[in-house]
């Protein structure tokens, strides 16, 4: 089969991982070679989550071609959306048509179903048949639809009601409003809300998340803020502080920050240093010249930490690659499979080349299953709570669980 390609894993556990990619452009054709593909791959292990994700090219056939995959297949769950691209092992398919599936056989592992639709009118959240909250060693996935979910207030309730729980996924694409997107939740098509999975039990899913950015400057302390206004910075106009690090670039920087200056907010304030993956990176909205104050995306309050960050291709490729060689010098336990929700904002337009995060994730993590897509917002944790993320690289890592370990 020419246009397939696949990978395969299997551990001492019993925990099997299998991906598969079809290029072609019959919906039809394309779901019964992937489950040709995925069943010789997982030779008779049972698949108990399978992921799927598809360019806008297969949005009018979904629901036939996930009725193709859950007959063929059984998954335990399939949960699945549409991209503004398609990613497969080492593959970035941009704007071509794909289908990505990835399965995995996970023993003793308990997977749970989710879904979540938001009410407009009666400005609530329906939530019917959410997971009992009071679960160890628990993760999400998620998989949202931009257009009619508020997925910042999603979060917000999820760190709430699920206290240390990880999330990792992605915002829909490929549809420029709402209807057009699509969620896969097993047999089921939706237009609009939230599908995922909540995972429970001797899996380690360990997140990655890269934002791409490097800091600049010094570290301030927010001394007078009002919602997503920094007025004081260590007690000086917020807008001084600012102007003080432009001017300690370097030409080339000067240039860099004119076009993708951000602003770094430490969320864990009780740790005695910072480094990457510490700081939740917000874009800089404006500044007033008259009271010096500066406008970030994203509410800010007094005492917070804070560093102005750059982002541009370089400090995005040495940000994945490092973080994903921190995740193998840290971790005993090799990755087995991953999932990967890449920005729509990266991909070639930042690298200036195709399958840049792929060709990285392949290298650091090994040829494990990888699948994911381009994604019109990244979800992951930073400091022990769950965000909404821009030009991020969001992974999610499957390991076996380091025996005597419990997450909380």
């Amino acid at each position: 089969m020419p246009s397939l390609s696949s990978t395969s894993s299997r551990p001492t556990t019993g925990f099997h991982f299998a991906a598969s990619l079809s290029r072609k452009t019959d919906t039809e054709a394309a779901a019964r070679d992937l489950a040709d593909d995925i069943q010789a791959k997982l030779n008779a292990s049972p698949s108990d989550l399978a992921c799927l994700f598809f360019s806008s090219h297969h949005r009018g056939q979904v629901s036939l071609l996930s009725e193709i995959l859950v007959e063929r297949l059984r998954p335990r769950l399939m949960i699945g959306c549409s991209g503004e691209g398609v990613i497969a092992g080492p593959e970035e398919l941009e704007t071509a048509p794909a289908v990505a599936l990835w399965t995995a056989c996970l023993p003793a592992v308990t997977v749970e179903p989710v879904r979540l639709t938001f009410s407009p009118a009666q400005d609530r959240f329906d939530l019917a048949g959410w997971p009992d909250p009071d679960v160890p060693d628990a993760s999400f996935l998620l998989l949202a639809d931009p257009f009619t979910t508020p997925m910042q207030e999603v979060l917000t309730m999820l760190n709430h009601r699920y206290p240390g729980t990880p999330a990792v996924g992605g915002l829909a694409g490929g549809g420029q409003d709402a209807g057009e997107n699509r969620l896969i939740l097993q047999e089921e098509v939706f237009e609009d809300g939230l599908v995922g999975a909540r995972l429970s039990g001797p899996l380690d899913v360990r997140p990655i998340i890269s934002q791409g950015c490097r800091p600049i400057g010094e570290r301030y302390v927010v001394t007078k803020a009002e919602h997503n206004l920094i007025h004081e910075l260590s007690g000086a106009p917020a807008l001084q502080r600012l102007q003080a690090v432009y001017e300690s670039l370097g030409s080339e920087d000067r240039r860099r920050a004119h076009r993708a200056l951000h602003i770094g907010i430490v969320i864990d304030e009780q740790r005695n240093h910072f480094e990457r993956g510490d700081f939740l990176v917000r874009n800089l909205v404006g500044a007033d010249q008259a009271t010096g104050a500066v406008a970030i995306g994203d509410i800010v309050q007094e005492g917070q930490t804070v560093q102005f960050h750059l982002r541009d291709a370089q400090s995005a490729s040495e940000d994945l690659n490092l973080l994903l060689a921190a995740d193998r010098a840290h971790h005993r336990n090799p990755p087995l499979g991953a999932l990967m929700f890449s920005c729509c904002g990266r991909g070639q337009g930042l690298f200036g080349r195709l399958h840049h995060d792929s060709e990285t994730a392949a290298e650091r993590l090994g040829t494990i299953p990888l699948a994911g897509f381009f994604a019109q917002g990244e979800i992951g944790p930073v400091g022990g709570r769950n965000f909404l993320h821009g030009y991020t690289a969001s992974l999610a890592i499957f390991a076996e669980r380091p025996t005597g370990t419990i997450h909380h």
